[in-house]
């Protein structure tokens, strides 16, 4: 790290998964065959303007050979202050871990460590612990607790993963409380989520001395950064992200770009034999207000209605402004040519959605999509609200 670099702000993205290595074995079985390591590098660095990247599966031994292979031929280099320089972008390695403890469902844990070198003797230690090493996301067989501490004894970052959601977040199906599975002062942040934003989470004042993290949790290139964090830095690295958390010696979280709530896909409670969502004064009745049906999808809007601990939300001194994003993806008449022409002619999706006047997206892709772009960005938009594993949508004007 060089200490003679001046504070600037940069934009972070650190949960995004690994579809395949490049030579073709599956990691994430969900995730799109075009998300490698280095394509998730390039799209980063050269369309989304995302300076610091979190590539989680970077425990797996063919991802490993990958990171390997880029570092070999010169095209990427380890840095002092950890992670990996591509361009202008530095890749964080991380991992997704899931865990099932007794009295509640399976949830996600998110690590980070600083080197190639920690990464790998992590995965010597996890590799007996979990049926196959190469995948994503994979069944742990140990307690959260014993999970934080190896981490933490490498010098890693632990991060509870979209902590609200019905499927695999740890207050979304597993526990009320973070303490209940973890040790509270082993946590470096909270990652909230698709379908829930500083607001919701300020109900809970567990909640109140994490900083918050806003991932993407990509699985296709086109959904990096369709939520992100800007963060003043001295330079996108390990060590740099870790101050950031902390908010030392200037160091922080500028502010959350997070999809606005109601896009997200667990947004609202579900019925699953109805295909519906519920309305907010049904959510507690137990059962769908319509059928009678009581196998429903848990809403995070009511989930943290239910866990609430105060009446009010409340944010600590200190916390950064949420701030909705829209991805280019969510806006009516935005398709893939859209896109690429925008990339080419105007800048990264970052600077698109947050920094370029309107008159200048405009001259590309017309007046309407402009003022939807910069309406969504000055919250004048509305939105059709997500349930039951579908995003929401948004309304044309």
């Amino acid at each position: 790290m060089n200490d003679d670099l001046q504070l600037a702000p940069c934009f972070a993205d650190l949960h995004v998964h690994i579809g395949r290595s490049q030579d073709g074995q599956p990691i994430k079985i969900s995730g799109s065959k075009d998300l490698t390591f280095r394509n998730i590098a390039l799209e980063a660095s050269q369309r989304k303007g995302i300076e610091l990247i979190g590539i989680i599966d970077c425990h797996s031994p063919a991802v490993q050979k990958d990171i390997m292979d880029c570092l070999n031929s010169g095209e990427m280099q380890e840095i002092d202050g950890g992670g990996i320089r591509y361009r202008g972008t530095t890749i964080l390695l991380g991992i997704e871990m899931e865990v099932k403890e007794e009295g509640g469902g399976p949830y996600h844990l998110l690590g980070y460590l600083p080197t190639l070198q920690a990464m790998q003797e992590w995965t010597s230690w996890m590799k007996p612990r979990v049926t196959n090493i190469n995948l994503s996301s994979q069944r742990i067989r140990v307690s959260a607790r014993e999970l934080q501490m190896e981490l933490l004894v490498r010098g890693g970052l632990l991060v509870p993963a979209h902590v609200f959601t019905p499927h695999r977040g740890i207050l979304g199906c597993s526990a009320d409380r973070l303490a209940d599975r973890l040790d509270p002062e082993g946590i470096a942040a909270v990652e909230l989520g698709l379908s829930a934003d500083s607001n919701m989470a300020g109900y809970l004042s567990e909640l109140d001395r994490y900083p918050f993290l806003t991932n993407s949790d990509a699985h296709s290139t086109g959904m990096i950064g369709r939520e992100c964090n800007e963060m003043m830095l001295k330079e996108p690295s390990f060590e740099e992200f870790s101050m950031a958390l902390r908010g030392q010696a200037g160091r922080h979280i500028i502010a959350n770009y997070g999809l606005h709530p109601q896009l997200g896909k667990y947004h609202t409670t579900y019925c699953n034999r109805c295909k519906k969502a519920l309305d907010d004064d049904d959510e507690f009745a137990g059962a769908c207000t319509a059928c009678g049906n009581k196998k429903l999808t848990r809403g995070v809007s009511g989930r943290i209605r239910q866990l609430s601990d105060r009446k009010q939300s409340k944010q600590p001194t200190g916390r950064p402004p949420y701030r909705p994003q829209v991805p280019l993806s969510f806006f009516p008449g935005v398709g893939p040519t859209a896109r690429e022409r925008m990339f080419t002619e105007i800048g990264t999706e970052m600077e698109i959605l947050h920094r370029i006047p309107q008159e200048r997206i405009a001259a590309v892709v017309g007046e309407k999509i402009a003022d939807s772009i910069v309406g969504a960005r000055e919250g004048r938009v509305s939105f059709v609200p997500g349930s039951g594993g579908s995003y929401g949508s948004v309304l044309q004007s």
